[in-house]
């Protein structure tokens, strides 16, 4: 990984490498970089699993074995926009399986705890529609579902669910 740009660098309690792996499963354009180990500095144990690099879908990450201080929560989330609903259905499935979970309006935890949006196309067009009447339509129907439909929003916006 180069210099320039942002990475994000998530912390994990033991589990960084695991998450890596994971992620890359997930998404079908990325890949792995450097992994460092923890020397007799400290302060994991020497050799062990420090930070491993990895990039999905051209977003840079650093997984962190940091420990257990601190966790995830839904103050920080992804957004996925999908180019169609099959996108998004494979998206939704596997970050969902394995321990993760459906919560609110498109978003998922990750077995990891991570949160994701995953958004449909034609969804954020739904629920920012100029006219103030169709997106609060779209948007009343978007607060009842975990996972987005956008057909069903756009049918709310048009006034006709």
């Amino acid at each position: 990984m180069n210099s320039d740009g942002l990475t994000t660098c998530l912390w994990f309690d033991g589990r960084a490498e695991d998450a890596a792996d994971y992620y890359l499963s997930v998404f079908a354009n990325g890949s792995r970089g450097r992994t460092a180990r923890y020397t007799e500095a400290g302060p994991g144990r020497p050799g062990s699993v420090m930070t491993v690099e990895f990039e999905i879908n051209g977003q840079r990450f650093v997984a962190l074995n940091g420990g257990p201080e601190f966790t995830f929560n839904e103050a920080i989330s992804f957004q996925i926009h999908c180019a169609d609903e099959a996108e998004a259905d494979h998206y939704w499935d596997a970050l969902t399986r394995d321990g993760g979970q459906e919560v609110a309006c498109g978003w998922v935890k990750d077995p990891f705890g991570v949160s994701w949006q995953v958004i449909p196309p034609g969804v954020i067009e739904a629920v920012t529609d100029p006219d103030p009447q169709r997106a609060a339509r779209a948007t009343r129907a978007m607060m009842t579902m975990k996972k987005l439909d956008a057909a069903a929003l756009r049918r709310a916006a048009d006034g006709t669910e």
